[in-house]
């Protein structure tokens, strides 16, 4: 289902494209998967499961290279899968990766973690996030974000929270933050699965100070085929165009 305007907000101050993509370990169509990232023209990129176990870094800047971008935070085993990609005009202040607590037997999860600042806008935190399949442990982990975004005053959050909506995690975040696509409704809703998009776990959270301009899955966005996004991973993209606060 697409919803709102077809096009999206032109470029201002303080203005930032952000992007946030499970990649699935790049198994699938990689050129694809490069393809829709450099058609989404993103400021700053949220990647889940980037390679962790043979050449993380390697493989983070694989794909930084192909899509225009450099690694800001993540890609390597402390984020345990979350990486940060941007354009070279984005400042990086400081890294602020996380390796959560882990419940035995379950894979180890991690946070990507940045302040940064784009042109016109104030200092502000962006964290890329995989949250745990276990109920109890995501919980916790959604709590987690809360804490990361005391880093900076404005801030965002990006990722694969495998919960649904009507979650209590996503509602204990929706409480605090704003949900992107519900608050500026644009491009398609569902993330999962390319082939046929019947639910949504993958979002843009945002702090009340950030204006959320846009969200959404950019279904007929020009350069980003329904092929390529099929072939790329098993998760549909979410692109945000946020506005920040200026100073």
């Amino acid at each position: 289902m697409t919803t709102g305007p077809t096009e999206l907000p032109s470029p201002g101050p303080g203005r930032l494209r952000l992007l946030s993509y499970n990649v699935r370990s790049l198994r699938d169509d990689r050129q694809a998967l490069a393809r829709v990232i450099r058609a989404c023209e993103p400021d700053i990129v949220c990647i889940q499961e980037s390679p962790r176990y043979w050449r993380p870094q390697g493989q983070a800047a694989w794909l930084a290279r192909q899509t225009g971008t450099v690694v800001l935070a993540g890609g390597g085993r402390l984020a345990a899968g979350p990486l940060l990609l941007g354009r070279l005009a984005v400042d990086v202040l400081g890294v602020h990766d996380r390796l959560l607590p882990k419940t035995r037997g379950l894979h180890a999860r991690g946070f990507a973690g940045a302040v940064v600042r784009v042109a016109g806008s104030v200092p502000f935190s962006v964290t890329s996030c995989h949250l745990s399949l276990d109920p109890d442990e995501r919980y916790g982990q959604f709590g987690m974000l809360l804490d990361q975004l005391r880093i900076a005053g404005p801030g965002v959050v990006a990722g694969d929270f495998n919960e649904h909506p009507d979650g209590p995690g996503w509602r204990l975040l929706a409480e605090r933050l704003q949900d992107g696509h519900p608050a500026a409704p644009w491009g398609g809703e569902f993330t999962s699965v390319p082939d046929n998009p019947y639910q949504r776990i993958d979002a843009v959270f945002a702090t009340p100070d950030v204006r959320v301009l846009a969200c959404g899955v950019p279904h007929g966005l020009p350069g980003v085929t329904e092929a390529d996004l099929r072939a790329a991973t098993d998760h549909l993209p979410v692109l945000a165009v946020l506005e920040l606060p200026t100073g």
